[in-house]
């Protein structure tokens, strides 16, 4: 972050010094939100969340060196005091890219949509990197927390900035660009993520074409073209007008631009452990991770580099050495013959779908699918849950497992096709059990199912097994 006094962060915040702070008190470090992470010269924000409150900590922060505390209470040491220590790291973030933009040259590039957006946001980052200093979130911090946080992270240095922004609820987007204006917007798909809050796919199509609805003078807008509901957005400025012909882009997976500007892949193929290859304008692109359903993430970050008229060769470089964050197409190849295949930080039927077909395209001995709940579904949860057992089903799975959701098995077993195992189980550590008790050399073993379910502590335990030893 720059370097920021006390004075300047109550100004930012719309705080006032309390505790003795002094005025030209200094943070040259970081935003920081967890005690255990502060370092000298950091700014801890107190933020009192569902389960832990930050200012119990704030004792703790100022001994590790915190040389400024926000904070919502009146506390035994030095702070700011402000309303809301939520919108005040907002105000701040908004702040600091406002005097980086003063500055220097810094382009925000957000990217949302129903899924992809973690991924997107990896390979654009390993991406611009290679051309200049580039900050990009890590894990998936796309909040009104995680966006502030990641935008604080920026410096003088910084040419780049890949903002992941999500949305369960209207107008959450339009916040997230208040705090980071667009210079790029890239919107992925339209899908049930959220659904249950949003209402309906059209709703979730309003909300997500908030990103496009304020795009800074000269910025461009990046558009999937294989989904309709994306394609058909009207991209404008913060003053309602809409963006030159030119600067609004697509992708298209499918080789289907319809005549507009964009990039379109072509004969997209996997190799023997699921990545996808495919050809783009003459240049061939292979990705790090598992799964055909990633060319269209891929799309879009190159759509971005292209925006910037950075050279398309050198970012595909950058991209096939691309570290992806946890629990996301993860594969593990254990000693004892056995793959697991782990993509369980979140889902949706989309994702779900998607990481089945990817599955269903490996190599295996038996194909397992271990499947948990698609949380905030709403009405619509115990028919969408079926559909994906009945798309596992037809994908010609060997064994499929439910965890917590019933709905799944039924659907798999009225759609079962030949031999399909079906286990509906109550509790993860249940599904460990009988996957250690049975899993075999050549078994490839999916796991998925939203973060809640916390699948991923099955995927954790299955990868890390005591016969992955060499």
């Amino acid at each position: 972050m720059i370097t920021l006094s006390a004075a300047e962060i109550a100004a930012a915040t719309g705080g006032e010094l309390a505790g003795g702070l002094a005025a030209d008190a200094s943070v040259t470090g970081q935003v920081i939100t967890d005690s255990r992470e502060v370092a000298p010269g950091d700014c801890f924000v107190a933020i009192a969340g569902e389960n832990i409150d930050g200012h119990r900590y704030v004792a703790s922060a100022a001994d590790a060196g915190a040389a400024v505390i926000l904070s919502e209470q009146d506390v035994a040491v030095p702070h700011v005091r402000v309303d809301s220590t939520v919108q005040a790291l907002g105000a701040l973030a908004a702040h600091v890219l406002r005097a980086l933009r003063e500055r220097g040259e810094i382009s925000v590039i957000g990217v949302t949509g129903s899924s992809g957006k973690t991924t997107t946001k990896d390979l654009l980052g390993a991406a611009l990197s290679a051309f200049a200093p580039t900050i990009w979130p890590v894990a998936s911090f796309n909040n009104d927390i995680g966006l502030p946080l990641t935008v604080l992270r920026c410096d003088e240095n910084t040419r780049y900035l890949v903002a992941e922004m999500g949305a369960s609820a209207a107008g959450e987007l339009t916040r997230l660009t208040t705090i980071a204006p667009l210079d790029i917007a890239i919107v992925l798909m339209v899908g049930h993520a959220h659904v249950g809050g949003f209402g309906s796919l059209a709703d979730v199509a309003k909300a997500k074409s908030e990103l496009v609805a304020a795009i800074r003078p000269g910025g461009t807008a990046i558009l999937n073209a294989d989904d309709a509901r994306v394609s058909a957005m009207r991209p404008t400025h913060a003053d309602g007008s809409a963006l030159a012909a030119d600067h609004v882009r697509y992708f298209s997976a499918r080789g289907e631009l319809a005549g507009r500007p964009g990039l379109a892949a072509a004969d997209i193929r996997a190799d023997a452990l699921g990545r996808a290859s495919f050809s783009l304008s003459g240049i061939e692109v292979r990705l790090p991770i598992v799964g055909v359903h990633h060319v269209n993430n891929a799309l879009a970050a190159l759509s971005a580099v292209a925006a910037l008229g950075l050279d398309l060769s050198r970012a595909v470089r950058a991209i096939e050495d691309a570290e992806i964050s946890p629990h996301r197409m993860a594969l593990t190849e254990r000693a004892d013959g056995v793959t697991i295949l782990d993509d369980a930080y979140n889902a949706n039927p989309e994702s779900m779908r998607a990481a089945i077909d990817a599955l269903a395209r490996l190599s295996a001995t038996r194909r397992i699918a271990l499947l948990g709940t698609m949380l905030e579904m709403g009405g619509e949860a115990e028919a969408q849950h079926a559909e994906v057992g009945s798309h596992a089903a037809a994908a010609g799975l060997n064994w499929v497992i439910s965890v917590a959701a019933d709905a799944i098995a039924t659907g798999a077993r009225e759609a079962a096709r030949g031999e399909l195992r079906v286990d509906a189980l109550e509790t993860n550590e249940a599904a460990l059990a009988l996957l250690e008790g049975e899993l075999r050399d050549g078994d490839v073993v999916l796991v998925k199912g939203s973060n809640g379910a916390r699948l991923w502590s099955v995927a954790d335990h299955l990868a890390a097994d005591q016969k992955a030893g060499a």
